[in-house]
């Protein structure tokens, strides 16, 4: 079983309707993602709208989930400021949670050297496990796979990489590169399958919000040896792979209306997401439908 377990899912951050942070709701969603074939938590992510979260709300968010559920909690300490991204990391670190995420620096664009030192300095703030994750398309940055080597190589609490570049043919050569203990996890819900075939223990998702139970049935199919079983349960989360982001819908818009939708109350996105568009709830309601239609 891999460090924080094959389904991990990257939670959305409840506010109320007035935008201000809801910690009863983040506990009521943690407590029901776990209920519903989770086996791991990120909080303060991308998904979780961390760029628009106040240093004192990620660390309330940090405490409230890991009070509320028995799952590992793997906190979202990453800036694009090397120092706040330490001191971030060293309280989220005297919470009880079991992991830290951190993100390449994003906007500043660093060198290969920059990133490097960045996640060193990262790593030397605490003792937790730490997943580096690489998703370039919102960084503008792509970390390499020489330097990923290195920091699996030489740094000893980097556990892995959420891996969100898109490039599995990359994905494959970086784990020819590292110690065996470090591990591939996918962050691309679309590419989890894929991901698989080249060494990828476990998913760091967005879908899994309302498909945990789908994605751990894959993960036992795959690892069982039923490769055919695996694509079948992939195709019937293609459709949720599709609707959990957008160019008119980015996520976690989508994910925010399906909680609404099954009712746990997440609240919208705050601005500059904004609001979902027209037609997205009714869109969410035919998608889970559809879901539960293909279970059978």
């Amino acid at each position: 079983m891999p460090r924080f377990g094959q389904v991990v899912t990257a939670m959305v951050t409840p506010f109320h309707k007035d935008g201000s942070l809801n910690l009863e709701g983040a506990k009521r969603l943690a407590r029901w993602l776990q209920d519903n074939g989770n086996d791991g938590l990120v909080i303060a992510g991308t998904t979780g709208e961390a760029p628009v979260l106040t240093d004192d709300e990620r660390l309330s968010l940090f405490k409230a989930v890991v009070e509320a559920v028995t799952i590992p909690v793997i906190a979202g300490t990453g800036t694009n400021d090397t120092a706040h991204s330490i001191q971030l990391t060293k309280e989220a670190s005297q919470l009880g949670v079991a992991g830290i995420l951190a993100v390449t620096p994003y906007y500043n664009r660093p060198s290969q050297v920059g990133i490097d030192a960045h996640m060193r300095a990262v790593c030397g703030a605490t003792n937790l496990p730490v997943v580096i994750y690489d998703i370039p398309v919102r960084t503008g940055r792509k970390i390499n796979t020489a330097t990923l080597a290195k920091l699996a190589n030489e740094v000893k609490n980097v556990a892995g990489v959420k891996d969100a570049a898109g490039n599995p043919a990359e994905s494959a050569r970086l784990m020819t590169m590292v110690p065996s203990s470090f591990e591939l996890i996918s962050g691309d819900d679309g590419l989890t399958l894929p991901l698989m075939a080249v060494g990828c223990t476990a998913v760091i998702g967005v879908a899994t919000h309302w498909s945990g139970v789908d994605h751990q049935e894959m993960f036992k199919k795959w690892n069982s040896g039923d490769t055919s079983g695996a694509r079948a349960v992939n195709a019937r989360l293609v459709e949720s792979f599709a609707f959990e982001t957008g160019d008119d819908n980015p996520n976690p818009l989508p994910t925010k209306v399906m909680m609404n939708h099954l009712g746990l109350d997440v609240g919208d996105a705050r601005l500059p997401m904004g609001p979902p568009p027209a037609g997205l709830a009714e869109r969410a309601a035919q998608v889970m439908k559809n879901l539960v239609a293909a279970r059978g």
